[in-house]
């Protein structure tokens, strides 16, 4: 039979049941028997230290004994510490026994949120800090030694009351001591972020005891809910007040109650709290009153809260990401052969009908794509410098055709205002966007105004860091915005619009571009009085370019004179790298194929001089884009390359060269050959 250790042996010396234990015991959980023997030797002067290796030897010495407090390893085999503190918290006899997790590692917030809501009140990360585990478990140890002597002062008391001359002298010395660990214990859970409370067991269940905590939490002392009956309820938020009666109603009635309301505070902001409580006979043993505590969870939900919607939008982004690739590729193929189709073709007026709707919606779903990149802060941006007021022209001849006559629209941005660095494109698009709401919340006519100014943010923010913005307003006369559909407009797929109406993308799409952008969305709105959407845009440090000075490509037809460089191709997509082949081809390119990375570099290496220009696909399996390129300059640098990609890590694009562009699938076949010659005739130059 295998020895037993010295700890095991400890173990199993004391676990024999005891009526009345001569000092308060702490159990002390952990695999690693080196602990074990260290929380002993150092707790041991406090109480009575019962020493186990598993959760399973744990649950047994609970059976048997009561504990000050518990010390418990948050990894070991078979049952960890969280499952333990779950089976703790389940047993009626132990539920109320403070749980200490011991931890090297999961210092996380998650998992330190999951050990609070197994029931833990306090963390202690190894290697520890021998004076702080000693103080903390020192508190509990004094908590639990003096409810007990509330106990057995109780108990005497009654004893005492039954004796005739001795009894009033040992009454008053009883009431003295009792007054003594009151004050203790008050100074105790003082300490504590809680505040216990006393209140009736009917409407409108006044407040009979608060201890002095409830001024931290509240900022209300406790005079002011116990001298009014009906204060305590009046500041629980009106949304929440039904399911907080029911649930002191209900208490009487199954004996305890667990209730999560919003509370207005004397500052005037809601605060969330957890309040739980049981029903007791009461002080004169008639009239039954609830026993609770109250705990202000509300930086705990808030942080609930932030994970959840940043798990979310996170896992919204990788599916984007995910699908983009494919289903851009998809796109492109289909808008290439329908141009494939018209050239070749003769089609009667319904057929290029067919085709020209085929096409339009195959462009709506990838616009619907670049939605969802954007939302999700994926898309790929080209931020400039952007002079606004040269966005008048531009937004006026795209608005205006669509508002109606019933809806006037005004452009009041001027030279005034400094450039901003943004993606132009993505910012007419969010424009519209804003403009197009506007509309929807103005059915019976308005008008929406465009305006800007120049702001400067002298100390950092939640959603802007310090510095120079040009803050572009879209504002209407509408309707207006009630507050709770305000908290949740940017939320992707939430829209108030009817069925089919809407996407629910708009405003998440502009949120999630001007985060990426480097700036925020910002919304004020009042029923009855119109709302404004704020566009915070960062300060360009360049000058806008001159727009006239934008590359002019070489038309690709009708001058034969000039040879068109030959073009290897390279796309992983066998649909789509046949169709855009052919396309080049019937422009006149002589174009060379290959499936993947790993085929265009042994192409590369057999006759690296039989092609003028790279046209390749940045995500392909083994071997991407990137890295054909870096190969073949290696055999001829600067070689001319231009890429493609349906969607990809937008940090992981940036590492091309700085003069490869980048063409967007679904592309138009006239922007790929413009790129193409224009990588050319650069080689061509330098």
């Amino acid at each position: 039979m295998q020895k037993l250790s010295p700890i095991r042996s400890k173990k199993m010396e004391i676990v024999q049941p005891t009526d009345s234990p001569a000092k308060a015991r702490i159990l002390a959980v952990d695999d690693d028997e080196r602990n074990l023997l260290a929380i002993d030797e150092l707790l041991s002067p406090l109480a009575e230290v019962v020493t186990v290796q598993s959760g399973e030897e744990a649950l047994r010495c609970l059976l048997k004994q009561d504990f000050a407090v518990i010390l418990l390893d948050v990894l070991m085999p078979g049952l960890d510490g969280y499952e333990t503190a779950a089976l703790i918290r389940q047993r009626e006899q132990s539920k109320r026994t403070p749980l200490i997790f011991l931890t090297a590692i999961n210092k996380e917030d998650a998992h330190m949120l999951r050990g609070y809501d197994a029931g833990a009140v306090d963390y202690v990360f190894k290697p520890f800090d021998p004076v702080m585990l000693r103080s903390k478990v020192a508190v509990f140890v004094e908590l639990h030694e003096k409810t007990l002597e509330i106990q057995r002062n109780a108990i005497a008391e009654q004893a005492l009351l039954a004796k005739a001359l001795q009894a009033e002298k040992q009454k008053l010395e009883a009431e003295r001591s009792l007054r003594t660990a009151e004050e203790r214990q008050e100074a105790i859970l003082g300490s504590l972020p809680v505040c216990f409370h006393a209140r009736a067991a009917e409407p409108p269940f006044a407040a009979r005891f608060v201890t002095k905590g409830v001024e931290r939490l509240t900022g209300f002392p406790p005079e002011r809910l116990t001298s009014d009956p009906r204060f305590g309820l009046s500041r629980v938020h009106p949304d929440d007040l039904p399911k907080v009666r029911e649930a002191l109603l209900a208490a009487k009635a199954t004996g305890s109650y667990t209730c999560e309301f919003r509370w207005q505070c004397a500052d005037g902001k809601y605060r969330i709290f957890l309040d739980q409580g049981v029903v007791s006979k009461g002080a004169d043993g008639r009239r039954p009153e609830i026993l609770g505590t109250l705990l202000d969870i509300t930086e705990r939900r808030e942080l609930e809260n932030q994970l959840l919607k940043t798990q979310r939008l996170d896992a919204i982004g990788k599916l984007t990401g995910g699908l983009a690739h494919d289903f851009n590729n998809l796109l492109a193929a289909i808008l290439s052969g329908l141009g494939l189709l018209e050239r070749h073709a003769t089609l009667d007026n319904q057929g290029k009908q067919i085709v020209e709707l085929t096409r339009r919606s195959a462009k709506q779903g990838a616009e619907l794509v670049t939605r969802m990149l954007a939302f999700s802060r994926r898309q790929n941006l080209r931020p400039a410098a952007v002079r606004l007021a040269a966005l008048g022209d531009t937004m006026n001849g795209l608005v205006a055709p669509v508002l109606g006559g019933l809806i006037r629209f005004e452009w009041m941005v001027d030279n005034s205002v400094w450039p901003a660095h943004v993606d132009v494109g993505q910012l007419e698009l969010a424009l519209m966007n804003l403009v197009f709401n506007a509309r929807d919340a103005m059915a019976s006519g308005g008008t929406i105004t465009v305006h800007a100014q120049n702001r400067t943010i002298t100390a950092a923010s939640e959603d802007l860091t310090a510095g120079d913005y040009v803050v572009l307003t879209v504002k209407d006369t509408g309707a207006g915005i009630p507050p709770d559909v305000l908290a949740r407009v940017v939320e992707p797929f939430f829209t108030t619009k009817p069925l089919g109406k809407g996407t629910g993308l708009g405003l998440s799409t502009v949120d999630g571009f001007m985060k990426q952008s480097g700036g925020s969305l910002r919304i004020i709105s009042a029923v009855g009085r119109g709302t404004s959407m704020e566009l915070w845009l960062p300060r360009s440090a360049e000058l806008p370019a001159d727009n006239a000075a934008e590359f002019d490509a070489e038309p690709v037809m009708g001058e034969a004179e000039k040879a068109l460089p030959s073009l290897l191709l390279i796309d992983d997509s066998s649909s789509l790298r046949q169709l855009t082949a052919e396309s080049l081809r019937q422009r006149g390119f002589a174009v060379t194929c290959a499936a993947g990375g790993a085929e265009a570099l042994a192409i590369i290496e057999r006759t690296p001089h039989d092609f003028d220009v790279i046209v390749t696909d940045f995500a392909m399996p083994l071997v991407s884009g990137v890295e054909v390129i870096r190969f073949a300059r290696n055999l001829r640098s600067n070689w001319p390359a231009v890429m493609i990609t349906g969607y990809a890590d937008a940090d992981a694009i940036a590492n091309r060269p700085p003069d490869v562009p980048l063409v967007n699938k679904p592309f138009r076949e006239k922007d790929l050959i413009e790129n193409i010659l224009r990588v050319n005739a650069a080689y061509a130059i330098s």
